[in-house]
């Protein structure tokens, strides 16, 4: 059975759906378990919660396998905002005013730094590029006024890894800096151990929206061995679960671990379609480094057959100086006209999406070579209506 056959209901292998970078199809199994919520909700009315913490409990553990961190804690929510936020609200922002990150994050760290940049949060944003030198020049810009580095480790727009990133954690713990590491567009195609890396010491966010395939509200914040020393402002009720740390009296208290930067009553459903998604991805052997292997062909098929299209540069052209190891799981490619051929792609049926100058597709394990350089030449003829005697 080939992979597609596990994907009946997004009929990916009738679909040209180059949005893996964006939202994966869901395996059937997704499904399946959807309707497991409903029936224990069902059975169990508000006795489900016990069945329900187990799913989240398989979730925490995927995330720990992906991460290399065996015995990580790990705190959950329904999306990233909201974890960066309960992040950021543990900072002592009175005597360490200052953030470091970079112009390339995604909107949910973006708009909510202009935000706090407006409220009077002082906001140094480093330029991107050169991605080569991106982690020393954000080393550089941390001092004893930084309250917190927030940088991904692939980045949304291009697909570029960000490397030496070990040489920022270096700097934040000289200077008592945290150190938040948006890992979103890595987990699932780029393996990870937070140890080689040198990021032990890190906050760790991310999500199963995109390429782990588990859907949305599936979003994780895993917590560096001194997060019991912080106290987050944006709290709830659920971070007062379980073992709670000692607090002065007339304090909030906490819960130890991952519940410390807990929130509130959230729909379990998501978390039932991760613990079978993940269950599922072990079935078939999708591993991180067979994720990767896979990734690397698809990307490099893609690549492949643009440049074979011999399309001009001033329409659209990609990034060919960086080593196929230096991207992540998607391809980008730079023109003025990203979102007409976007456009015009989804009128054909090419499912792609457009950032700006950033035309990108994103592939995924179910997808056939085949249906990659089909879209890639529909990209040539959609592209040969926009160029002149089109």
């Amino acid at each position: 059975m080939s992979l597609a056959e596990h994907y009946t209901r997004f009929r990916v292998a009738d679909r040209l759906l180059l949005t893996g970078h964006s939202h994966q199809a869901w395996p059937d199994v997704a499904r399946e378990a959807a309707l497991e919520a409903y029936d224990d909700a069902a059975l169990a009315v508000d006795e489900k919660w016990g069945r329900a913490l187990e799913r989240a409990e398989r979730l925490r553990d995927g995330v720990r396998a992906l991460l290399g961190d065996p015995a990580a804690a790990v705190a959950l929510g329904t999306n990233t905002h909201e974890l960066v936020v309960r992040f950021l609200s543990a900072l002592d922002l009175r005597s360490r005013p200052r953030l470091v990150s970079t112009d390339g994050e995604f909107h949910s760290a973006r708009r909510q730094l202009d935000r706090l940049a407006e409220a009077g949060v002082e906001v140094v944003k480093v330029a991107t590029e050169p991605v080569a030198t991106l982690a020393e020049r954000i080393a550089a810009a941390v001092d004893d006024r930084t309250a917190a580095v927030v940088v991904s480790s692939v980045l949304f727009e291009t697909s570029r890894r960000v490397p030496g990133l070990d040489a920022v954690a270096a700097a934040c713990a000289s200077t008592g800096t945290e150190l938040l590491v948006d890992a979103y567009h890595q987990l699932g195609v780029v393996p990870l151990s937070l140890s080689d890396a040198g990021l032990t010491d890190a906050w760790v966010v991310g999500g199963g929206y995109k390429y782990l395939q588990l859907g949305e509200g599936n979003c994780f914040l895993r917590l560096p061995g001194h997060a019991e020393d912080l106290r987050p402002v944006v709290t709830g009720w659920y971070a007062e679960f379980g073992d709670l740390s000692e607090a002065p009296a007339g304090t909030v208290a906490y819960a130890r671990g991952s519940d410390r930067f807990a929130g509130s009553t959230y729909d379990p459903t998501s978390h039932y379609r991760a613990a079978r998604v993940l269950d599922f991805f072990a079935e078939q052997g999708l591993t991180p480094p067979r994720l990767r292997e896979i990734s690397l062909h698809q990307r490099g098929l893609l690549a492949s057959a643009f440049d074979a299209l011999g399309l001009p540069d001033s329409l659209v052209t990609r990034d060919r100086d960086t080593p196929a190891d230096g991207f992540g799981g998607f391809l980008t490619l730079f023109t003025p006209e990203a979102a007409r051929l976007q456009a015009a792609l989804a009128e054909r049926g090419v499912l792609t999406d457009s950032r700006g100058p950033h035309l990108r597709f994103g592939p995924a394990p179910y997808l056939t070579d085949d249906q990659l350089t089909t879209a890639m030449a529909v990209l040539g003829e959609v592209a040969a209506d926009l160029m002149p005697g089109g």
